[in-house]
C-alpha cells in the first residue's frame, strides 16, 4: 500500500539497508477508511478504532485522523457540490478512493485550520501512498480549484439559486428531505412556535458537532465515583445518566472495566431509555424481556439493575451476529442475561404474558443519531420510513403481548421522526390494552431535571419523552412507557 523510496542505501558493513516499512499517517488512515464506508457501506464508528490501533498513532495525529473521517462524512453534502462546481464532474462519479480523498481535500480547505497548499498536498500523497497515482494528478486539479475561495464564498454561490430548505439543507450537509423532516418532528413535539427555524438550525448544527464518549458504569458492577478519583484518567460525571461518565480525552480501551463490560461506551440517552424501564417496573424480582437487543448496549444496563433486584433478562435478537453481540456486550452479567436468536415479533405469540417488563427498541432511521453515524444521512431515503413503520408496530404489538397484565412496556427509538415515534404508538393506544405512563416525570426522577425539559407536546397530555443533541447533549431518543391493562 505504502510507496518505498527506490534505490539501496549502504550500511557500515557493506550490505543493502532493509528498509522498514513506512509508517501510516492520519491521511492515510483516515482516507482508507472513507473508502471503504464508500466503496463497502461500511460504518466509520466501527472501523476508525481499530485503524487507529493498527496504525500506532499518537494521540494528535489520532485525534487528526477521526476529525479528518467523521468531518469529511458529516459535510459530504456541501464538499460534493463545491467539487462539482469547481471542477464539473461529481465525485460520486470517480471511483471511491478518488472520491474520498476529493472530499476529505475539501474538508481540510474549507472547515480546517490546515494551509492551503499542505491541505492539498498532503492528500494528494496519501492518494499516491494509497494506491492512486493515476488519479492523482485530477485531485490535485480539482482541490486547487477549490482553494480558490473560502467555504461562506462557496455557500452563498450554490445556494444563490435555491430553495429556503434546500439552501439550508446544503449550508449544513444534510439531505433536504432530513431538513423537512426534522422540522415536522420539532413541531409536533412541541419546539415549533416563533422559535421553530432557529431550533431546526440548532439540531442540524448538533449533528455536525463531534460527540463527546459517554460511558456508562454498569450499577453494581463499576463504581462511578471511584472512576472520576483516579489519578490521570481523564473522566467525569455526565450530567444527565446517573451511571454516565464523559471520556475527555483518550481511548476508552483504558478506562478501568472496558475489557470486562463492567464499563461500555454508551450514549447517555440509551442509558436513559434502559433505567427508565427498571424505574418504572417496581417488582421486586422483574423478568425483562429486551426484544430489538443487538448490540447489547441496553441490554447490559438491564442485566446490571436485574442483577441488584434478583431478577432475569431475555434478550432477543434476530440477528445471529448481534445476538453473539449481545453475549459480549453482557459478559459482567452472565448468570442473569440469556441472550437469544429469535424474531422478536414472533415472541409476543411464544411468550404471551410472561414479562414484567419488555424494552423495544425498534429498528428505525436513526435520524436522531447522525452526529455519530453520519454517513447514514446520505443513505437513508425518504420511503425507508414507511417501509420501517409496519415492522415497528408489529414489534411494539410482540412488546405488548409478551408483558403480563400491569407490565411495563417501554417503546423507543434513535430517531425523532413523527412516523417512527408518536404516530406508532398513537396507533396502538387506540386500541385499549394499554394505558399511556409520564415518561418525562420517570426522566426526571432519574436525572434530576424538569419534567418539562423531556416533555414531547405529542398527544398524551406532554407524556411522550423527547431528548434531543442541542438541549440535552444525547442522541434524540424517543421514549414512550405504557402499561398493559
Amino acid at each position: 500500500m505504502s510507496e518505498r523510496r527506490s534505490g539501496k542505501q549502504s550500511r557500515a558493513g557493506g550490505g543493502p539497508r532493509r528498509r522498514e516499512p513506512e509508517r501510516r499517517s492520519a491521511r492515510d488512515v483516515a482516507l482508507g477508511v472513507l473508502t471503504e464506508v464508500d466503496e463497502a457501506d461500511a460504518y466509520a464508528n466501527l472501523l476508525l478504532p481499530a485503524r487507529l490501533r493498527d496504525a500506532g498513532l499518537d494521540p494528535r495525529d489520532a485525534s487528526l485522523a477521526t476529525e479528518l473521517t467523521y468531518g469529511t462524512l458529516r459535510g459530504l453534502g456541501l464538499y460534493d457540490a463545491v467539487a462539482e462546481a469547481a471542477a464539473d464532474r461529481h465525485p460520486a462519479d470517480l471511483d471511491p478512493r478518488t472520491a474520498s480523498a476529493v472530499r476529505m481535500g475539501v474538508h481540510q480547505l474549507l472547515n480546517m485550520r490546515v494551509a492551503d497548499h499542505a491541505a492539498v498536498s498532503e492528500t494528494v500523497d496519501a492518494l499516491r501512498r494509497a494506491g492512486g497515482g493515476r488519479s492523482s494528478g485530477l485531485v490535485n486539479a480539482v482541490l486547487r480549484r477549490v482553494s480558490a475561495h473560502d467555504a461562506d464564498t462557496w455557500i452563498e454561490r450554490l445556494t444563490a439559486d435555491r430553495g429556503a430548505d434546500e439552501a439550508l439543507a446544503l449550508r449544513t450537509s444534510h439531505p433536504a428531505w432530513i431538513v423537512r423532516a426534522l422540522r415536522i418532528a420539532l413541531r409536533g413535539h412541541g419546539r415549533g412556535g416563533d422559535g421553530l427555524e432557529g431550533a431546526l438550525q440548532d439540531v442540524l448544527e448538533a449533528d455536525n458537532a463531534p460527540a463527546k464518549v459517554s460511558l456508562a458504569a454498569l450499577p453494581g458492577l463499576a463504581d462511578r465515583d471511584g472512576l472520576t478519583a483516579v489519578d490521570d484518567l481523564p473522566v467525569a460525571r455526565a450530567d444527565l445518566s446517573p451511571i454516565g461518565l464523559v471520556l475527555e480525552a483518550g481511548d476508552p480501551r483504558d478506562v478501568p472495566g472496558v475489557a470486562d463490560a463492567h464499563v461500555r461506551v454508551q450514549d447517555q440517552g440509551s442509558q436513559l431509555v434502559a433505567l427508565a424501564l427498571t424505574a418504572a417496573d417496581t417488582t421486586a424480582e422483574p423478568t425483562w424481556l429486551d426484544l430489538c437487543a443487538g448490540p447489547g448496549g441496553k441490554t447490559a444496563v438491564l442485566g446490571a439493575v436485574a442483577a441488584g433486584r434478583g431478577g432475569r433478562v431475555r434478550a432477543v435478537d434476530s440477528s445471529e451476529h448481534r445476538t453473539r453481540l449481545v453475549r459480549e456486550s453482557t459478559a459482567g452479567t452472565a448468570g442473569i442475561v440469556e441472550a437469544v436468536h429469535a424474531d422478536g415479533r414472533t415472541v409476543g405469540r411464544d411468550q404471551a404474558g410472561t414479562f414484567s417488563g419488555v424494552l423495544v427498541d425498534v429498528p428505525c432511521t436513526g435520524l436522531g443519531a447522525l452526529r455519530r453515524r453520519p454517513e447514514a444521512r446520505w443513505r437513508r431515503r425518504p420511503d425507508d420510513v414507511a417501509a420501517l413503520a409496519p415492522l415497528q408496530t408489529e414489534l411494539l404489538h410482540s412488546a405488548i403481548a409478551a408483558a403480563r397484565p400491569g407490565g411495563i412496556i417501554a417503546y423507543s427509538t434513535c430517531s425523532p421522526h413523527w412516523a417512527e415515534t408518536a404516530g406508532i404508538v398513537d396507533d396502538v393506544l387506540g386500541d385499549g390494552e394499554v394505558e399511556l405512563l409520564d415518561a418525562p416525570a420517570i426522566l426526571s426522577e432519574l436525572t434530576g431535571r424538569s419534567a418539562e425539559t423531556f416533555a414531547s407536546a405529542a398527544r398524551g397530555g406532554g407524556r411522550f419523552a423527547q431528548l434531543w443533541p442541542d438541549v440535552h447533549g444525547t442522541d434524540a431518543m424517543f421514549l414512550a412507557l405504557l402499561a398493559r391493562r
